[in-house]
């Protein structure tokens, strides 16, 4: 996390005071002191002398003149100051009692805000990498070197899936820099070193170990984060994580804590993702990743068994985009991805970092479940950019399921075509038990499209009959496909 100060520029910090202090009694000094030995005295506590143990102070003293600490400006947008509405009675009371000055009790004027963070120096010319966030909306950057020199830097370019960032600062002499490591040779258990500028103090250093690797914490489309039990707080962000090599294998970025502070569990972008980020950040200032065109979600069991396949792995693809490489390769809405270039699929992680991994340009072949059928399929994969969504909204019912569908709006007909809008789900029915909510869309039972609440009844009564236990449905909720395995019977998974 980078750490947010006042607009004074200065943070808290903690002081410790050392506390003494002497007793007055009857005029008399009483001081607290150290005993003295006499014959009948003995020796306090001790080990014999013993040679000093290693530590990380050489290393240290070794990589710190390439941390950097980090201080960005940003200016505030205006916020809305009293709550309520300025063209109403109370806003025209107040501008016949204020008259020009009204307008700021309604308004705060932007501000400046301030914010710290780390991060360290990758060439000897003034490169540094850091945290994305550290510097996202600031309107000014200025780095502080271990010599204690500021220096502004610009913004070279920026990664906000992986959430990196590459800044350069002008020098006339060689500066000091690291290196990075692999770290897919650190191994649970090793030991590793953070040196960053926590709330604002200045290059500190703190050492743990490696606690967990590939941890996936929802921070963005391509996790893989080192989670370390080294110390680190707001303002550590962009700082470098050491191994005992003095190589950077690792960026801290952020922690988990109920309290906002270190409790020992903090997270690490690996140096192995950093480095083929900041390559194309030095290189374009942006990253160009591969782009297949699909929507996709993990394999529950229950999911599995509607679908009837004998295993969770792999993922399902919610949504095709038109006219894009999925849909030009043959890619089908309800297609289980199990390989992509001859590596296994098994999460939607996995094929989000093959295709990012995979050029422009190039082809790929894919392996896909068809309908109890294995497919062979080559795509050739284009570049990343955003995709469309679409919305939902709300009369017939299909009662034994807890489940009550109305017809779509004009507006959802001309977006999405055709479907079923769920407009309330019983609590703890089948479809409650399924997952599905009140505005969902209906858009696929099975293999059958849906047009409208008849044909959702249609099928799911045909399913009934046919005593199937659950069966994939296709919703769209605020915009994304997914596919839910709908309990035709009350606790069935």
């Amino acid at each position: 996390m980078r750490l947010n100060i006042s607009h004074s520029g200065r943070p808290n910090v903690l002081v410790a005071a050392l506390l003494g202090g002497t007793l007055l009694a009857g005029g008399v000094g009483v001081g607290l002191g150290i005993a003295q030995a006499t014959n009948n005295t003995p020796p306090p506590l001790s080990l014999p002398h013993t040679g000093k143990q290693s530590g990380f102070a050489d290393l240290v003293a070794t990589v710190k003149p390439a941390v950097v600490n980090i201080s960005t400006t940003e200016n505030v947008k205006p916020q809305q100051g009293l709550p309520f509405d300025q063209n109403g009675p109370m806003g025209e009371m107040l501008r016949q009692f204020f008259g020009q000055h009204s307008q700021q009790l309604f308004q705060q004027q932007a501000r400046p805000v301030h914010a710290l963070g780390s991060g360290f120096l990758i060439d000897p010319d003034g490169t540094i990498v850091t945290n994305n966030h550290v510097i996202d909306d600031a309107t000014e950057v200025d780095v502080t070197l271990a010599d204690g020199s500021i220096h502004h830097a610009r913004i070279v370019g920026r990664d906000a899936k992986t959430d990196l960032a590459v800044l350069k600062i002008g020098t006339s002499h060689p500066l000091p820099y690291v290196a990075f490591g692999n770290s897919d040779d650190e191994r649970v258990g090793d030991w590793v070193i953070a040196v960053g500028n926590p709330y604002g103090l200045g290059g500190s250093v703190t050492a743990g170990i490696v606690s967990a690797s590939n941890r996936d914490i929802d921070a963005g489309p391509y996790d893989d984060f080192l989670q370390i039990d080294a110390p680190i707080n707001p303002g550590n962000s962009g700082g470098p994580l050491f191994n005992q090599s003095g190589q950077v294998i690792g960026i801290d970025t952020a922690i988990y804590s109920p309290s906002g502070g270190s409790v020992g569990i903090g997270f690490a972008i690996p140096s192995n993702v950093i480095r083929q980020v900041v390559a194309q950040l030095r290189a374009h200032g942006r990253v160009e990743r591969g782009w297949l065109g699909v929507a996709m979600q993990p394999i529950t069991p229950a999911l599995a068994k509607a679908l009837g396949l004998q295993a969770t792995d792999g993922v399902l693809v919610a949504t095709v985009t038109p006219d894009s490489p999925a849909a030009r390769g043959g890619v089908a809405q309800g297609d289980v991805i199990t390989a992509f270039n001859g590596k296994p699929i098994n999460s939607p992680r996995d094929l989000a970092f093959a295709v990012a991994d995979t050029r422009s340009g190039e082809s790929a072949d894919m392996i896909v479940r068809r309908q109890g059928r294995e497919k062979r399929l080559e795509v050739t994969i284009g570049t990343e950019h955003a995709q469309k969504v679409a919305a939902a909204q709300p009369q017939s019912e299909h009662g034994r399921l807890g489940l009550e569908l109305g017809p779509l709006s004009q507006d959802q007909r001309d977006s999405l075509g055709g479907g079923a809008v769920v407009e309330s789900v019983a609590p703890g029915s089948p479809a409650d038990q399924s997952g599905l909510e009140p505005g969902d869309v209906i858009q696929k039972i099975g293999e059958h499209a849906v047009n409208s609440p008849g044909d959702a009844v249609q099928e799911l009564r045909k399913a009934e009959n046919d005593n199937r236990a659950s069966l994939p449905i296709l919703v769209q909720r605020n915009g994304t496909n997914a596919y839910l395995a709908l309990q035709l019977t009350p606790g069935t998974g």
